[in-house]
């Protein structure tokens, strides 16, 4: 299994990569199933039951309801957002779930949706969906793993070789970044362009192209949106939306409004990422990068390049998300991008790598410093756990996003200002952070039973 650009980055709704876009759509899929043996008119009852972290922070992160929206036939990255409610009102007030529009059955909540107190061995993030006859006998059931990224496994996939043992035939395959670096050398090009070839075994170069600047173009709406929208986060923190105060602030600043005003960059990189994360907090179209709990992030590193510097052309934005897809597979066949499985240094420490790598690549470094960003951005986000306050993708995810992005920039400039030489590889950060996942408790890979989650909380 060889991993593509477009593996990483995928356009899908908040909250959650793993929590909300993955089991919506493994739903959708389950129900592609019913239809394609025949089966979807024959089901009279469904039942759908959460395991591990899907459990325990499944209502926050609003899993139930993407599973119920995957079951009546939406996708993540199609559904109209602004829909929503009215589906999942319908289905409360009505006791009806409509799979994929065409078959309506009875569904309660209550009785057909389980939060399971018990975690399956495989991966924290599991469900079950299981579709009975009208004499209570199972027609078709399965076990769907939620793997980080909005990536989704079948139980029976799971017996399959891993990602590192089997490569398609791309020209340049890839386990880690020594094998990257060395095709750099052979070939004398960047990590960009061997990333390209191996993209051009699935699309034309084009394609790959258009593509791309798509998925950036949602990201750059993304943006706009977290400009303009205001008001409290859903699901009871309270919280409230500042970028658009912020980003008001930012046009009209004076040096007394600002303390810290000659920190402008600093403030502008923020305003981007906050955008991002609470419009994925409120559910809104967000595209993972590589999770959805740290989509702000390169694109709040990304844009501000771009605001800000006029020669960056769209070749140069390519380039940017090729090498930072390199890093994120990386991440993903050796560690994990999954904040259920190795904490926040999964999600926030491979998007700093790889906001790090593409930034380090746009702006004309080596291999050896591309690889050298990446290593800074990942290694100082060692440890830190995924400890979600109510189950919720915003304290402290919203602002880790913005103090992130701005570490990925201090990492790409301090491997800029180097000659690509430095004491720790990439590699070994990588093998790090699924070690450092291993050894961390439970508690504070999101699950929400420990860390800020529970100290924040007053009793």
């Amino acid at each position: 299994m060889t991993l593509s650009v477009f593996d990483l980055f995928k356009i899908g709704i908040g909250p959650s990569s793993s929590h909300t876009v993955g089991p919506m759509r493994a739903a959708y899929q389950y129900v592609a199933m019913l239809q394609q043996q025949q089966l979807l008119t024959s089901i009279h009852r469904i039942e759908i039951t959460l395991y591990g972290s899907l459990s325990a922070t499944g209502v926050g992160h609003a899993t139930d309801q993407a599973i119920l929206l995957g079951l009546m036939g939406f996708h993540p990255e199609t559904i109209d957002t602004r829909n929503n409610v009215q589906y999942l009102d319908e289905i409360a007030q009505q006791q009806t779930l409509n799979l994929n529009q065409q078959h309506k059955i009875g569904f309660c909540s209550a009785n057909d949706l389980i939060f399971s107190s018990e975690s399956l061995p495989y991966h924290p993030n599991a469900m079950s969906i299981t579709g009975f006859d009208s004499q209570q006998q199972i027609l078709y059931s399965n076990t769907y793993y939620s793997v980080g990224g909005g990536f989704i496994l079948e139980h029976a996939d799971i017996s399959q070789p891993t990602p590192t043992q089997t490569t398609q035939d791309v020209p340049f395959p890839f386990r880690n970044a020594a094998e990257l670096l060395a095709h750099s050398q052979q070939q004398q090009c960047s990590i960009s362009q061997i990333m390209l070839e191996n993209e051009k075994t699935w699309h034309s170069e084009e394609q790959i192209r258009q593509k791309i600047l798509s998925i950036w173009s949602v990201m750059q709406q993304c943006i706009q949106n977290g400009l303009n929208n205001e008001g409290i986060l859903p699901g009871g923190l309270q919280v409230k939306r500042r970028a658009k105060k912020l980003h008001h602030m930012l046009q009209n600043h004076t040096r007394k409004q600002l303390i810290f005003s000659s920190f402008q960059a600093i403030e502008w990189v923020n305003l981007y990422a906050l955008a991002v994360n609470e419009e994925n907090a409120a559910g809104g179209r967000v595209v993972t990068a590589p999770t959805n709990g740290a989509s702000g992030i390169i694109p709040a590193v990304l844009y501000y390049y771009l605001k800000h510097d006029p020669s960056i052309s769209d070749d140069l934005i390519v380039r940017f998300f090729l090498a930072a897809a390199a890093i994120g597979i990386l991440c993903k066949l050796n560690a994990s991008i999954s904040g259920a499985e190795v904490g926040c240094q999964g999600e926030v420490g491979s998007a700093c790598a790889m906001a790090s790598a593409g930034l380090a690549e746009m702006f004309g470094g080596t291999p050896q410093q591309v690889e050298n960003a990446a290593e800074i951005g990942l290694e100082h986000n060692l440890g830190l756990t995924c400890d979600p306050i109510g189950g919720l993708v915003q304290i402290p995810c919203i602002e880790r996003n913005a103090i992130a992005a701005v570490k990925a920039i201090n990492a790409a400039q301090m491997a800029l200002r180097g000659d690509g030489e430095h004491f720790v590889s990439l590699d070994k950060v990588i093998q790090t952070m699924k070690a450092t996942g291993k050894d961390m408790s439970e508690k504070y890979k999101e699950t929400s039973q420990g860390g800020l989650a529970v100290n924040a909380i007053e009793c």
